[in-house]
């Protein structure tokens, strides 16, 4: 044992007697380069897609445990091409993450990239939740359309590029002016992140499945991003003024500003079981940022 415990400790200074200032140059450029990459796809499908990837190599692993060889040889064809495979799956990111290099000389640009964001509080977000039901029940009233995502667990950093950013303290006379029919903004989507109006007039993914001819393009709007991300997007009817909630591909239609509060609560308020599950996630998440 002692003998051993020897050998490994002369293997580890003898790769540290060859360790150079250019061997550690290569390793913190190495560990900046994959973490600008993971800041800067995280808001995108493209973290969705890295999952399903560790996902495979997790089940080739066993695969090859396991010796089964029909099913290994598959997965071998898989990775034998795996640099043509996520170049062509991330190629939208790929661009995404050149032209951020590329502006990457402005400090605005560099900090955004490595800014780690800050914890949600819970009080601003059932202030936004409060106002967003009052400005809702008072849109209905006056047959203004609008839709508004409240992001979950899923970025919607896609969906925040096509839009304006605001990064404003959200209210009820913040929202109904958003939405104001001569505003410029009003005919795009609002995007509520932790509490605080993040963008706006953004474009939202149509749905592709058959919907009732009485729904309008906020409605299938909202059902598409609905359909791609645990996002709860609620709308406001511009011709009948009913308030909707798409979530999960579903879409409750005509509802009261009562049960929107209370769905808005459950969804991003309510502690379940533990006091603090619902907190403590959404805190995570926001560090990961």
């Amino acid at each position: 044992m002692l003998e051993q415990i020897k050998d490994t400790a002369n293997r580890i200074l003898s790769v540290f007697s060859t360790f150079s200032f250019a061997d550690f140059l290569d390793i913190v450029m190495v560990a900046v380069i994959i973490y600008i990459c993971v800041r800067i796809i995280r808001e995108t499908r493209a973290m969705q897609l890295v999952r399903g990837i560790v996902f495979v190599i997790v089940l080739y692993g066993i695969v090859s445990l396991l010796g089964m060889e029909a099913s290994e040889y598959m997965l071998n064809l898989v990775f034998s091409n795996i640099f043509i495979i996520l170049v062509i799956l991330f190629s939208p990111e790929i661009r995404s993450i050149l032209e951020q290099v590329g502006h990457g000389a402005s400090s605005k640009s560099i900090k955004s990239i490595i800014h780690p964001g800050v914890a949600m509080n819970i009080t601003e977000l059932s202030e936004a939740v409060e106002a967003v039901c009052r400005a809702c029940s008072n849109m209905s009233d006056k047959k203004i359309g609008a839709l508004i995502c409240f992001e979950n667990n899923t970025l919607l950093g896609n969906v925040i590029q096509t839009g304006t950013e605001i990064y404003g303290k959200i209210s009820t006379s913040l929202v109904e002016n958003i939405f104001y029919p001569k505003s410029p903004l009003h005919d795009g989507a609002m995007v509520i992140r932790d509490g605080t109006v993040y963008a706006a007039g953004c474009i939202l993914p149509l749905t592709k499945k058959t919907v009732s001819s009485s729904l309008g393009t906020r409605h299938r709007a909202a059902i598409g991003l609905s359909e791609e991300s645990d996002a709860v997007i609620v709308i406001v009817s511009e011709e009948t003024g009913a308030i909707s909630v798409a979530k999960g591909g579903v879409l409750r239609r005509n509802i009261s500003d009562g049960d929107l509060r209370n769905i808005l609560t459950t969804e991003f308020l309510s502690t379940g079981s533990s006091s603090d599950d619902k907190i403590i996630t959404k805190f995570v998440r926001r560090i990961k940022k």
